[in-house]
């Protein structure tokens, strides 16, 4: 749950339904297809503490180090108390790391040229300020991803303009704000039933799209942008929403009830594929000669990719290089014993993959204690 609570960007919500990314024995009650991030914290939230799974976990810590020692067959995992700024000690027979692929200390951000000369504010949606006010404000928002997206329409409410700043186009398309099936079926269905159907359909969906996409890609992609081409009107340029690559080469950013369409259709927003030459004290100017003026700069430029949350890992003493070595289905690791990583799905909701990852292993291990 800690990406629900770090995230607090304007709009903050999932690029999957919440059919799919929620838990599979804990229904998701609402009716939002794309839930906002406080609602998601709040549904994790409810689900530890009926479980009282909270009471098992030890706030405040950050690993530092996992030691292997083949001598006693044991795990050494220390952890630092934020708090305290003291070390604690750990031991196990087997450790099992929930601990995503990215660095929550910091976002990524490449190198832009003149970004130090920027007069206004340069923020990165990792690390959003508490109450920031951007009333009237000139906003660029500098990617294309699923952040980008989601950022664009939600600032347009009190933003003067905004500008999605991107070097190449993504697939966007247009999802049902809600699920209308499940909404109806609550009224003469039990609430686990329906969700259970609403994941199994949602499921088989994603799972139809995704193979389509692969073998017939040129057909997918015509109806993709003839999708967003409606939604846009006569006047946006499509060039903007034409990638060069077939769909599901890449994660495709998806927008409820195709909001980020509204707000270029209505001009509000607007949209601009260029590269950056260099940053004003006013604006950025491109490549192309075109200048966008700003007032606020967003860089929505992606993640630092980090594994176990940054711990050095060690087997017998020895460094183990996490790029160097293989993974096997998501889960264990070449040479290092007793150990898993949940990874989830790329082309999925992460959580599905997640799910089973983590019931199969503890089958296999017969977890007794946690």
């Amino acid at each position: 749950g800690g990406t629900w609570d770090l995230f607090r960007y304007p709009g903050i919500r999932s690029d999957s339904d919440m059919f799919t990314l929620g838990y599979n024995f804990r229904p998701w009650t609402d009716t939002k297809m794309l839930a906002d991030g406080p609602s998601i914290r709040n549904y994790i939230e409810e689900t530890a503490e009926h479980h009282q799974v909270h009471k098992k976990i030890h706030f405040g810590l950050k690993v530092t180090a996992e030691d292997w020692s083949s001598e006693f067959n044991r795990w050494t995992v220390t952890a630092l108390n934020e708090e305290t700024g003291e070390e604690e000690v750990f031991t196990a027979g087997f450790v099992l790391n929930c601990t995503g692929y990215y660095n929550y200390d910091a976002g990524y951000t490449p190198k832009i040229p003149g970004i130090n000369r920027f007069g206004g504010d340069v923020i990165h949606p990792q690390h959003w300020p508490d109450n920031y006010d951007y009333t009237g404000k000139r906003v660029v928002v500098i990617g294309s991803g699923a952040t980008a997206v989601t950022l664009v329409p939600a600032m347009t409410d009190r933003a003067a303009h905004v500008t999605m700043l991107q070097r190449s186009p993504t697939y966007v398309a247009s999802v049902p704000e809600q699920d209308l099936i499940s909404k109806n079926l609550r009224r003469v269905l039990p609430e686990m039933l329906v969700y259970r159907m609403a994941r199994t359909r949602n499921i088989l969906l994603q799972r139809t799209v995704f193979n389509l996409s692969i073998r017939k890609p040129k057909a997918i992609r015509r109806l993709l942008l003839a999708a967003a081409r409606k939604q846009l009107g006569p006047d946006i340029d499509m060039k903007h929403f034409q990638p060069h690559y077939n769909p599901w080469e890449e994660r495709m950013c998806a927008v409820p009830k195709g909001d980020l369409f509204k707000v270029l259709r209505e001009g509000k927003a607007s949209v601009v594929t260029d590269h950056i030459k260099n940053v004003t004290k006013t604006g950025i100017k491109l490549e192309s000669g075109d200048w966008i003026p700003a007032d606020i700069i967003v860089t929505a430029t992606g993640l630092d990719l980090q594994m176990l949350g940054g711990a050095e890992l060690r087997v017998d003493g020895t460094h183990v290089n996490l790029s160097n070595t293989m993974m096997y289905k998501g889960l264990m690791l070449e040479k290092v014993p007793n150990m898993a990583l949940v990874f989830g799905y790329t082309n999925a909701s992460w959580t599905l993959k997640a799910d089973i990852i983590v019931e199969r292993q503890a089958c296999k291990l017969g977890v007794i204690h946690v």
